[in-house]
C-alpha cells in the first residue's frame, strides 16, 4: 500500500473514528475572521465605493479606482477572444445547464375548494440577485454558468456578478467570457467580504440585491452568514467532498482518479471510497499513490487525504449505504454493477452519479444539473441550487360569503382559544352583517 490514503476495515481500530471525523468535519471555522469581516461590512455600509476601492487594493493588490464595473461590451470581447475550444466547451455547458433547469420552472396555480374559497400559489422571480464568483488563485467560469443560468431561467430581473480582480491581468478572461455566455447583466471587479457587503447594502455603484449566491472562502462565507436576513443567501458552504461506493466490478484506476479530483480542491476536502472488497480497497490505495505522484496539486491532495480521506472495507452493500446516509456526501458515485438497484437506499446526497461512466467531474461541468450542492452533511436537509432558489411563492386566498359562513365559526373558536379576541371579532362582524345591501 502506498500510504497516501489509509485503508480501514469494519470492526478494526480506527474505522469508526475516521468515519466520525469525516461526517463531522463541516467547513472551516469562521470565529477567527468574524471580527475582521464585521469591520469590513460596516466600512462598506458607511463609505460605499471608497471602501470597496481601498479593500480591493489592500487584499487583491489591484487599483480599481478607475472603475469598479466591467461593461457588457468588454464581456462580449472576452468571449470573442477566448480560445475557440474553451468557448465551445462553455457554450455546450451553458446549453445543457439551461436545458436541465428549464424543467424546474414552477407555475402559479389556483383551485376552488368545497367551501367555496379560491386558494392558490403565485410564483414570482426575485427582482435582483448577486452572484459571487471566486477568484484569486484560480478562475471558475463553470461557477458563473451554474449560478447565473438558473437565475435567468427563473426570470430574475437583473443578475449582478462580483469577482476579485487578478493582480496580473485585471480580470480572468474565461470568467468574463462565461458571464457573457450566461447573460450576466452587470459585472463588478470586487471580491471578498467587501463584495458581499456591497451586494447586501448597495453602494453608489453596486446595486443592492435581494439574494446572494455563489461559493467563496471563509471570509465570503462568514460575510454571507452575517448579512443573512437583510438579503437571502443560498447556503453555508463547506469544503467539497466525494464518496465512491465501489464493488468488485469497479476499476481501481478510475476510482482513484475520482478520489483525487476532489482531494485536489483544498485541504478540507473529503475523498472516501467504501467497498465490500478487500482486494478492491488495496488496489484503489495503490492507484491513489501512483496517480498522486504526478498530480500538480499534490501537496493539497496529500493533506486532504491524510485528514479526511480513506478507503473503508465494509461487510456488504447495505453497510455501505448506511455509511453513505451517515456522511450525506455532496457527491456520491455508485461505481457498482446495477447502480439503479441501490439508488433506492440512498436518502442523503447532493448528487448521485450512476455507474462507472458517470464521474463526478461530468457533473461539475457539462452534464446539466447544478454543481452547487449541499456540503458538510447538509444534504440531510438541503438540495442542489436550482430555479426554485430564485423565485418566491405567495399564497392566494379568495373569500366568498358562503365560505366564510361555513369556516368562520371555527376561526372564531381557534382565535378565542388563543386569546386573540380581535381576530375573532374580525370574523364575527362579518357573520353578523350577512349580505351587503
Amino acid at each position: 500500500m502506498s500510504g497516501a490514503i489509509a485503508v480501514f476495515r469494519a470492526g478494526a481500530a480506527g474505522f469508526e473514528e475516521r468515519l466520525r471525523g469525516i461526517a463531522e468535519r463541516g467547513g472551516a471555522g469562521d470565529g477567527d475572521v468574524e471580527p475582521a469581516v464585521r469591520e469590513i461590512l460596516a466600512d462598506v455600509r458607511r463609505r460605499g465605493d471608497a471602501a470597496l476601492v481601498e479593500a480591493t487594493l489592500r487584499f487583491d493588490r489591484v487599483d480599481v479606482g478607475g472603475g469598479l464595473e466591467i461593461g457588457k461590451r468588454e464581456l462580449r470581447e472576452a468571449e470573442a477572444a477566448l480560445d475557440p475550444r474553451a468557448r465551445r466547451a462553455l457554450r455546450l455547458a451553458a446549453r445543457r445547464i439551461r436545458d436541465f433547469h428549464r424543467r424546474q420552472v414552477q407555475r402559479s396555480w389556483r383551485y376552488r375548494d368545497a367551501s367555496g374559497l379560491v386558494l392558490g400559489q403565485k410564483v414570482e422571480p426575485l427582482e435582483r440577485v448577486g452572484v459571487y464568483v471566486p477568484g484569486g488563485r484560480a478562475a471558475y467560469p463553470s461557477s458563473v454558468l451554474m449560478n447565473v443560468i438558473p437565475a435567468k431561467v427563473a426570470g430574475v430581473g437583473e443578475v449582478i456578478a462580483v469577482s476579485p480582480p487578478s493582480p496580473m491581468e485585471g480580470s480572468y478572461p474565461a470568467v468574463l467570457a462565461a458571464a457573457s455566455i450566461a447573460g450576466v447583466d452587470r459585472f463588478f471587479r470586487v471580491g471578498g467580504a467587501q463584495a458581499v457587503a456591497a451586494l447586501a447594502h448597495g453602494t453608489e455603484t453596486v446595486p443592492r440585491v435581494d439574494k446572494i449566491v455563489g461559493p467563496g472562502n471563509v471570509y465570503v462565507q462568514t460575510a454571507k452568514r452575517l448579512v443573512f436576513g437583510r438579503v437571502g443567501i443560498d447556503n453555508f458552504a463547506a469544503a467539497s467532498e466525494v464518496l465512491v461506493v465501489a464493488d468488485g466490478s469497479a476499476r481501481p484506476e478510475w476510482v482513484a482518479a475520482d478520489l483525487l479530483s476532489q482531494a485536489e480542491h483544498d485541504e478540507m476536502a473529503s475523498a472516501v471510497c467504501v467497498t465490500p472488497s478487500a482486494a478492491m480497497a488495496e488496489a484503489v490505495a495503490r492507484e491513489v499513490g501512483r496517480q498522486l505522484a504526478a498530480l500538480p496539486r499534490r501537496e493539497t491532495a496529500e493533506r486532504s487525504l491524510g485528514r479526511f480521506g480513506g478507503v473503508f472495507v465494509v461487510d456488504g452493500m447495505r453497510q455501505a449505504l448506511e455509511i453513505v446516509n451517515t456522511i450525506a456526501p455532496e457527491h456520491l458515485e455508485l461505481s457498482v454493477e446495477k447502480p439503479e438497484k441501490w439508488l433506492a437506499g440512498v436518502r442523503h446526497a447532493g448528487a448521485v452519479f450512476l455507474g462507472e461512466h458517470a464521474p463526478e467531474a461530468l457533473g461539475d461541468y457539462v452534464a446539466g444539473p447544478n454543481h452547487v450542492l449541499p456540503t458538510g452533511a447538509t444534504a440531510r436537509f438541503g438540495s442542489p441550487l436550482g430555479v426554485y432558489d430564485f423565485v418566491k411563492r405567495m399564497s392566494i386566498i379568495g373569500g366568498a360569503e358562503r365560505a366564510l359562513r361555513r369556516l368562520g365559526p371555527a376561526v372564531v373558536c381557534l382565535a378565542e382559544l388563543e386569546g386573540l379576541e380581535a381576530h375573532a371579532r374580525s370574523v364575527k362582524v362579518r357573520l353578523r352583517r350577512g349580505r351587503k345591501r
